[in-house]
């Protein structure tokens, strides 16, 4: 259980954390290109076989990095996505140059017929360690019908055992909505088979192609977020992306510590259903529920970099804040005032009165998907007007 000192000293480093991304962003992600051989039903990028004109060139991508290293200390992680960053030539060129200028990288390639074994050679020659895979479902049936190409999930794990035979350190990213939300145990269970030990969920804002996706109801993505604490008492690291809220889930199981959230919580049928599966998971469990102060979010801690250079606080909050042609990424991260304000926690609403509201903050992608405003509630959270369904705890 999380007694007075340990709560303090989360406090403490929560403060340092933030304060650091006052200064400087912990994730810097590049969109490299917007080329990309899959068709998927939820792509953020709305990505396509052929590049886009526009994209920045290989000196601008030396001069980004530049931007990057100089960033401050520690230099935020540079993570090398698309569309496909393989289907860059001048993959290799930039990764090296990177390298020379001292940042640590990770890429996010596609599954495709360009993620050969020789062409992850070279990224690990090179000195790339980090990979994350997208996996979307815990059959062909489901993972093929959202990326567009029969036999892909098979693909994906010849994939990710290859790569894990290889020695990189993989990282599964996965897509949950409305029509997946069931399978995330199997999911987990398969990441498990695979010796999958990093796992990001997405909850899906509909931008892009994801427009037309049913994102999951405020009430499954509570049940989720319990869930995916229970995966963290089998050694999973789960990180989710514009669900800031599982944070708040972490923390507020963590003086229950092993103890059956069902006893605290209202919790649905949607956690019913996966929790039945969780527990006939085979394996070493601990029960130590794990929490992170990482507390990243749009534009605090993270910071997204298009193909043509616009910046903007997530790949997911289509809201342009600059360009690195034209302004360094450092002084757009932390002289414009959107960014400054989302870093402040002046929410509107609920969100903006949460005790959470430094740990969580929020999606600022979904509020401003819904409402059109960035400040706004995220809509997805129980606490907030349009997510209050019932209770959080029982009485």
């Amino acid at each position: 259980m999380m007694n007075d000192r340990g709560l303090a000293v989360r406090e403490k480093t929560l403060d340092r954390v933030l304060d650091h991304y006052d200064r400087s962003p912990h994730l810097v992600f590049w969109e490299t290109t917007k080329a990309c051989s899959l068709a998927c039903q939820h792509c953020r990028a709305s990505a396509q076989v052929d590049a886009l004109e526009g994209e920045l060139t290989t000196e601008e991508g030396y001069a980004l990095i530049d931007q990057i290293s100089a960033m401050g200390e520690p230099a935020p992680i540079l993570v090398l996505t698309g569309g496909d960053c393989f289907a860059r030539e001048d993959l290799p060129e930039l990764i090296r140059y990177a390298r020379l200028r001292g940042l640590r990288l990770g890429i996010a390639p596609s599954v495709t017929d360009r993620l050969t074994r020789e062409r992850l050679q070279v990224m690990y020659d090179l000195g790339v360690r980090s990979v994350s895979i997208s996996l979307d479902g815990s059959t062909s049936e489901s993972h093929d019908a959202l990326r567009g190409v029969p036999g892909h999930f098979a693909k994906t794990v010849d994939a990710l055992t290859m790569m894990r035979d290889m020695g990189f350190r993989l990282q599964v990213n996965t897509t949950v909505m409305r029509h997946n939300a069931t399978e995330m145990a199997d999911i987990f269970s398969l990441l498990r088979q695979v010796g999958i030990s990093i796992w990001e969920v997405f909850f899906l804002v509909g931008v892009g192609r994801g427009v037309d996706i049913l994102e999951v109801e405020p009430r499954d993505a509570e049940d989720l977020c319990h869930f995916l604490v229970d995966a963290t008492t089998y050694g999973m690291t789960v990180r989710t992306v514009e669900a800031p809220f599982f944070r708040r889930v972490q923390a507020e199981r963590e003086p229950f510590g092993a103890a059956d959230p069902r006893l605290h919580f209202r919790l649905g049928e949607l956690y019913e259903t996966l929790r039945s599966r969780l527990d006939r998971e085979g394996g070493d469990r601990d029960h130590v529920v794990r929490s992170t102060t990482m507390a990243t979010g749009d534009g605090r801690g993270v910071i997204f970099v298009g193909h043509d250079g616009e910046v903007h606080a997530s790949g997911f909050l289509p809201m342009p804040l600059g360009n690195v042609r034209v302004d360094s990424l450092g002084d757009i991260y932390t002289g414009n005032l959107l960014l400054s304000v989302i870093r402040s926690g002046l929410f509107s609403g609920e969100c903006g009165r949460c005790d959470y509201r430094r740990l969580c903050g929020g999606s600022r992608a979904r509020a401003f998907a819904h409402y059109g405003e960035v400040l706004e509630d995220d809509p997805s959270c129980v606490r907030t007007p349009a997510g209050r369904r019932v209770p959080l705890a029982l009485s």
